[in-house]
């Protein structure tokens, strides 16, 4: 393309499909492309930025959980940071987490109007496991995306099927998605020309896909305007989730009028961190994101300052049926909105998909720890998606990195602890973790 915008190609893949290896090819080889990184995991313990080399300071870890739920906001914040070190980097590479739906990540790329002045979306690179791609397209409505959305797929791991196989799945894929460029690959060795420089995103072919593409997602799924002449009250009861993500801003709309303007403003505040706020606690309206606490049982509180008369508009993650949600007045008068939006989660994730993570000091026996590990994976390597870690092995003066994928594991000395902490630090990524059972597992491992 002949304009000058900062080339982005998306990474996604699978759990295990073998993303960081093809981001260390592409930040090892003498490319002349100075590559930005935009880093997401899923996991309690962010262990893949210590996996990715020559991460210094071109690296950006967003460990919020889901890149594709609260993508919009957090992404535009990050590029946003990048585009004052213009100068630093020649194109911006997004590694997903391997549970997030690409079309999201793919969304802030046409819809928001700063992000499309400076960056162009060059492709999405999808990495799919040959060993384990039947079983996650069968289990995961996010694999089948994330072919269903690539440009370039890439046929990772193929020594582990045999040619018989490789065909099959060549075959299967394509009938989910006739355009892509298939290459096939061993450890995530391919040429860097066939993931950079792809030559930009087919749009036509995502909304022939998902007809609903260009409709934005957010990460909140109500907003409600209130009319009020002093403080107000929110009061939250039992729901499914131990916290709850809100933003008060001073205005609002009338029924019948556009949420989506203000929609757009209220995404970049939560791209930001929530102030914790516990039950009695205060909420001023303005450019501001809250995390209100409300573990344990029973109704809570929280005050809404309002600072003059007029209209307020709440906006608030999930929807106020799941936790009874209502606003009063001073009196204790229960108000309502005097109009309200609901906004349709985008994409839900499958809820028995769960991470444990594990990080403390100490040395680690290797012998002990490979009998537990070997034990875990035979026994519960089908419902372990992902497994991977950094040990400080005792004896040893480099850290042991390893990575598992069902009951496949691969592990070795990498790189010199040098000076730092010595901290190990694992993740499990998967259904039915019993998280007492893995960490008394790992502990019993310790020298």
């Amino acid at each position: 393309m002949a304009d000058d915008k900062i080339p982005v190609t998306i990474l996604t893949g699978f759990l295990g499909s073998g993303k960081t290896t093809l981001l260390n090819r592409i930040l090892s080889e003498q490319h002349g492309q100075r590559v930005a990184v935009i880093e997401n995991e899923f996991g309690e313990v962010g262990v893949d930025q210590a996996l990715v080399i020559n991460a210094d300071e071109e690296i950006f870890e967003m460990n919020n959980g889901c890149i594709c739920c609260t993508v919009r906001g957090d992404l535009i914040r990050v590029l946003a940071n990048l585009m004052k070190r213009r100068d630093k980097f020649d194109r911006v590479l997004v590694e997903t987490t391997g549970l997030a739906d690409p079309g999201p990540v793919a969304q802030t790329f046409f819809m928001d109007e700063d992000i499309q002045e400076d960056f162009r979306l060059d492709g999405i690179v999808t990495l799919v496991d040959a060993k384990h791609l039947d079983m996650h397209l069968e289990d995961s409505k996010e694999a089948r995306e994330q072919v269903a959305f690539a440009d370039v797929l890439v046929l990772n791991k193929i020594d582990l099927v045999d040619e018989i196989a490789v065909e099959r799945l060549e075959r299967r894929a394509r009938s989910m998605n006739a355009m892509a460029k298939i290459v096939r690959s061993r450890m995530a060795d391919v040429p860097i020309g066939d993931v950079l420089d792809i030559g930009g995103f087919d749009l036509d072919r995502a909304l022939e896909h998902k007809p609903t593409f260009l409709e934005p997602e957010y990460p909140f799924e109500w907003a409600g305007v209130f009319q009020a002449s002093g403080d107000l009250q929110l009061v939250l009861g039992d729901g499914p989730d131990p916290t709850m993500n809100v933003v008060v801003i001073p205005g609002g709309v009338l029924a019948g009028d556009d949420f989506k303007p203000t929609a757009e403003r209220v995404l970049r505040l939560y791209g930001r961190k929530g102030e914790s706020l516990a039950p009695g606690g205060r909420i001023a309206p303005g450019e501001k994101q809250y995390t209100l606490e409300l573990a344990g049982k029973g109704p809570k509180s929280f005050t809404i300052g309002v600072p003059e008369p007029g209209l307020y508009t709440l906006f608030i993650q999930h929807t106020p049926e799941e936790f009874a949600l209502r606003i009063e007045d001073g009196r204790g008068k229960r108000l309502e909105p005097t109009s309200a939006k609901a906004f349709a989660a985008g994409h839900t994730h499958d809820d028995t998909v769960t991470s444990v993570g594990i990080e403390t000091e100490g040395t680690v026996d290797r012998n002990k720890f490979n009998a537990w590990l070997g034990k875990l994976l035979r026994e519960q390597g089908v419902d372990i998606f992902r497994s991977k870690g950094i040990l400080n092995i005792k004896g040893d003066d480099k850290r042991f990195v390893f990575q598992g994928v069902h009951m496949l594991l691969d592990g070795d000395s990498d790189r010199p602890w040098g000076r730092g902490r010595r901290v190990n630090q694992l993740c499990f990524i998967g259904r039915k973790l019993d998280r007492e059972a893995l960490v008394s597992g790992f502990r019993a491992c310790l020298a």
